[in-house]
């Protein structure tokens, strides 16, 4: 007979228990699984391209994730229908790109020729698609990042039509030329150092809006044999030049011994300190403040001024030449190179671009040409300084003011009171500091109180343009 087997019988508690078990981690693994499925996917931030893309355009970008950790990273281009690749994080070797540890993935790489021989001109879209691992790595938290773009495969255009571009070694020119299409930036390049150009209708030449001009400088520490040219470049990076025809004249600049003494140094260096508090200057070891301020606060004032010349409105202000102090003394030309002497001892140099101008103390100093006030504060070595812009990159500066009349943002007449003659700043004695600026570079003033060099240099080729129209 065989054995008859024990029925197995399992306690319902626990089969109810472990029932539970099962339904709650389906519950926890479904609701991580749903969970995970809402997390945030890497944070993209497409630099470039912006608007267009065409020769001379690149892919600029940075993706953060968590750790660095990216499942796919991919830039594409979609147009007509079709989806040409860019980048891939497959390429990560191959492009010059560089992973923060941390969190941080940056692609920089200019578009291949493979890639623009895929496009055609016309609207187009740049796709970014990044995921990142999240429940372990089983499931991916994507983002996308689309932009919408022109492709222009075409290259600018630029010609310069104005003729007899004579520049004093120090001083300013003035061009006339054609940039197309509307939307290039374009201008004169002098070495590394570019000036803007402007629509031509700001300087009386209406009609064609292709019509560009620009003053422009061949600084005084620049060689003579500087490569000057016009340029224009497209949003998308593609760029052309066209050489600038030419001539310099060399222009001799003077040399100086200043010599510093304790009165001096005990005047000018607490005073300018209290006005630049964050600067740091020492009044302590005053002749260390002073070589911070003859250095340091010298070259961020100048700074300053460069950046000030993006607010020069596009319009010349000016129709003849600029207005000199009246009868004033010359007491320092421009480009003068100083050494600085302390107790018989060589402490430092600095090059003086301005004109230092005397009268008497305290005289009424007037606005060279109309224009706008756009600074009319305090500046550093300048002192009570006020800056004026008479449009298309021009603008002159007047310091050591010891009183100032007008404020920024004021509209401004040739020959109207902008304030007093002083020696506040790095002034030994009451005079103004002037120079004009051209693009935010210093450029010696004797060209623009020339009714000649005005005529010349500038008006002839206004006029010769509109003939020409």
């Amino acid at each position: 007979m065989g054995r008859t087997r024990p029925t197995t019988r399992y306690n319902p508690y626990v089969l109810r228990f472990l029932t539970a078990l099962v339904v709650l981690a389906a519950i926890v693994l479904c609701g991580a699984w749903f969970w995970a499925g809402r997390e945030v996917g890497p944070a993209i931030s497409l630099t470039k391209p912006d608007k267009v893309i065409g020769p001379g355009s690149s892919l600029e970008m940075k993706v953060d994730a968590p750790g660095g950790e990216f499942t796919r990273v991919d830039v594409s281009i979609e147009q007509n229908g079709a989806t040409i690749p860019v980048y891939g994080l497959d390429q990560r070797r191959e492009a010059p790109a560089t992973g923060d540890a941390a969190a941080t993935l940056y692609v920089m790489r200019g578009l291949t020729k493979d890639v623009l021989s895929q496009l055609k001109p016309g609207p187009a879209r740049v796709v970014v698609r990044a995921a990142r691992p999240v429940l372990y790595g089983m499931r991916e938290a994507e983002s996308t990042e689309m932009r919408d773009v022109t492709v222009r495969l075409e290259p600018p255009r630029v010609a310069v039509l104005s003729t007899f571009h004579y520049v004093n070694h120090g001083g300013s020119e003035f061009v006339v030329y054609r940039a197309t299409p509307d939307d290039v930036a374009s201008g004169v390049r002098v070495g590394m150092i570019e000036y803007p150009g402007y629509p031509a209708a700001g300087a009386g030449l209406g009609g064609d809006p292709a019509l560009r001009v620009a003053f422009f400088a061949l600084l005084h520490d620049q060689d003579r044999d500087t490569p000057i040219s016009v340029f224009a470049r497209d949003p998308g990076g593609a760029e052309v030049t066209a050489p600038l025809d030419h001539m310099v004249f060399p222009k001799p600049y003077g040399k100086s011994r200043i010599e510093i003494d304790d009165r001096f140094i005990n005047r000018v260096v607490p005073a300018i300190a209290s006005s630049s508090p964050d600067e740091g200057i020492s009044t302590d070891d005053v002749l260390a403040g002073f070589l911070k301020i003859n250095r340091d606060l010298r070259r961020k004032n100048n700074q300053y001024l460069m950046d000030l010349s993006k607010k020069s409105v596009p319009e010349m202000l000016f129709r003849d030449a600029f207005q000199q102090l009246g009868n004033s003394q010359v007491e320092a030309k421009f480009a003068d190179a100083r050494t600085y002497v302390y107790k018989g001892k060589e402490i430092d140099q600095q090059t003086h671009l301005g004109f230092d101008l005397a009268v008497t103390a305290q005289a009424p100093i007037a606005a060279a040409h109309r224009g706008v006030v756009v600074h009319a504060a305090d500046l550093g070595i300048y002192g009570n300084c006020v800056v004026v812009d008479h449009g298309l990159g021009v603008q002159s500066l007047y310091g050591h003011l010891s009183s100032i009349a007008v404020k920024a943002g004021d509209k401004v007449e040739k020959g109207q009171t902008l304030g007093r003659s002083g020696m506040t700043g790095l002034a030994g004695g009451d005079h103004l500091h002037f120079t004009m600026l051209v693009g935010g570079q210093q450029v010696t003033p004797v060209d623009w109180w020339s009714a000649q060099w005005m005529q010349d240099r500038v008006l002839r080729k206004i006029g010769a343009a509109g003939n020409n129209q």
